[in-house]
């Protein structure tokens, strides 16, 4: 049973992961977490944590406290990991391979709109919610190299 949620706020998420294709170059690996942490972050702003302060004073952007680890799999296990994680309702952002094919996003929404929703291949994807669900989608990948 799930503990009701009695703030205004709405319940923060247990675990957040990123899985990036394996097989991708550093630079363009980086690029796909960094645009899925940023959608992250717009989907789910309880994930910021409140303002860091140093010792001098200085106010810091707040960042992710239950972090995220950023794994690697194949192209065909990441399509897999999307499919499990729908199915447990765990909310999943995707970076499908067409977006690092043009700098144009009405190009990159318009290759998308020709692909059905199983031929889609993914250079990266983030699941957000409750530690189980995304913990089993996620099993067995390692950190990304």
């Amino acid at each position: 049973m799930t503990e009701a949620n009695h703030s205004d706020q709405p319940a923060r998420p247990q675990r957040c992961v990123i899985v990036v294709d394996q097989d991708l170059p550093a630079g363009k690996a980086a690029n796909a977490a960094a645009v899925l942490a940023l959608t992250v972050g717009q989907r789910h702003p309880a994930l910021v944590g409140e303002a860091l302060v140093d010792a001098s004073g200085c106010a810091h952007p707040g960042l992710i406290p239950i972090g995220i680890a950023v794994l690697g799999a194949d192209q065909d296990t990441l399509s897999a990991i999307r499919d499990k994680a729908v199915a447990a309702a765990c909310d999943v952002v995707t970076c499908p391979v067409q977006g690092q094919q043009t700098t144009d996003y009405g190009a990159f929404r318009e290759a998308v709109a020709g692909v059905v929703t199983g031929e889609l291949r993914y250079v990266g994807l983030a699941l957000i919610g409750d530690r189980k669900p995304v913990s089993k989608a996620v099993a067995n990948l390692g950190l990304l190299k």
